[in-house]
């Protein structure tokens, strides 16, 4: 392992030999702030299935150009029927390499919406590629020092997985937290913790089998909650694209990605990506109960096609644009693994792209 996993580990270790096992939100979130502060973790694997540029995963703005494309004009759409607002604020967040808001605001230009640009990123790394190809952007730590005078398109791809999941376990004696602890060779190792957790888990949950596993993820609740509020007061609509479920679900969703590869989520602390599928259902109802005047989910592959990405990639045309669109799109691809929700407040119109089959979680 890399001297950077070694001394993030031992940390690790030293911190539950001191005071006992660390819950697995801890243990997920401080790996993923090592991980995203000390590298560009994006990079397409290379014909010997090592990557190019050091990368461990892509995202589907980095696959093609007709997905960015795809968001600007979803943002555009709204824009028009909206009455056109002079002033518009374009918030992404986690954005990446500025990729998918190159792509957007290409299209976004082409039809006469030239938005504010705000970005929310931590990375220092990343944050530098994204103010080279975005120089006029403004940049954030976090949505709270986002300006609130104008009206609102927030975008946000593969942000919410990243986020730190609590984890509860259903054991013999009752509900308790799953932490990490260590076995007796010195590895990391799931684990109950001590104290009675039965009132953090819903009430037609309870009575689950031992050993169930529920997640919540209160950062993406927070993240959710801001944004309907944000809504409210502004106007605008925001759109989360995903990997998660659309309907409630038990188990452990966590998992890790190093070089294009699924590995020990407790393998490489701060050396890998940590992921958990995103709960759609749970954010929907904070959306509902913030008082989001609309929302409506769907599959990515649904989405992008009602779009018309498959008209696009037409006239793009070529072998490459077909197996793109296919990795998109398709249901054994990204197509229905990842989940589209959109919701709009300030008296801004239903959002284009989800069909009568796609309504709300």
């Amino acid at each position: 392992m890399s001297g950077e996993t070694d001394d993030l580990g031992a940390r690790f270790r030293r911190l539950i030999r001191s005071h006992g096992p660390m819950p697995v939100a801890r243990f997920m979130g401080e790996s993923n702030a090592r991980y995203y502060a000390s590298r560009d973790p994006l990079g397409a694997p290379g014909p010997d299935g090592e990557t190019e540029g050091g990368g461990d995963f892509v995202t589907a703005p980095d696959i093609s150009q007709m997905f960015g494309e795809m968001v600007g004009l979803w943002c555009a759409d709204l824009w028009m029927r909206a009455g056109r607002p002079q002033d518009i604020l374009y918030v992404e967040l986690g954005p990446g390499r500025g990729t998918l808001a190159s792509d957007a605001l290409r299209v976004m230009h082409r039809q006469g919406l030239t938005p504010r640009i705000h970005l929310v990123e931590g990375s220092p790394v990343l944050r530098a590629k994204q103010r080279a190809a975005l120089p006029e952007a403004q940049f954030h730590d976090d949505l709270a020092s986002v300006p609130e005078d104008a009206p609102i398109l927030l975008v946000a791809n593969e942000f919410l997985d990243a986020l730190p999941v609590r984890q509860l376990v259903r054991t013999e004696t009752g509900w308790r937290e799953r932490m990490i602890a260590l076995d007796e060779d010195d590895g990391f190792v799931f684990a109950a913790g001590p104290n009675p957790m039965v009132d953090a888990v819903p009430q037609d949950r309870r009575m689950a089998e031992p050993g169930t596993i529920i997640e919540t993820n209160p950062g993406a609740a927070a993240v959710m909650g801001e944004v309907v509020r944000r809504l409210g007061h502004q106007g605008g609509a925001a759109l989360f694209i995903d990997y998660g479920y659309l309907a409630p679900r038990f188990g452990s969703t966590l998992q890790a990605v190093k070089g294009h590869r699924k590995v020990d989520p407790l393998a490489f602390p701060g050396s890998a990506d940590l992921t958990a599928l995103v709960d759609f259902a749970a954010l929907a109802e904070i959306a509902r109960t913030g008082g989001a005047e609309w929302l409506s989910a769907t599959t990515q592959g649904a989405w992008l096609r009602a779009l018309g990405i498959e008209a696009r990639a037409a006239a793009l045309g070529g072998e490459a644009i077909a197996r793109d669109l296919h990795r998109l799109v398709h249901a054994d691809e990204m197509g229905d693994l990842f989940k589209v929700m959109a919701l709009g407040g300030g008296g801004w119109p239903a959002a284009a792209g989800f069909g009568a089959g796609s309504g709300p979680p």
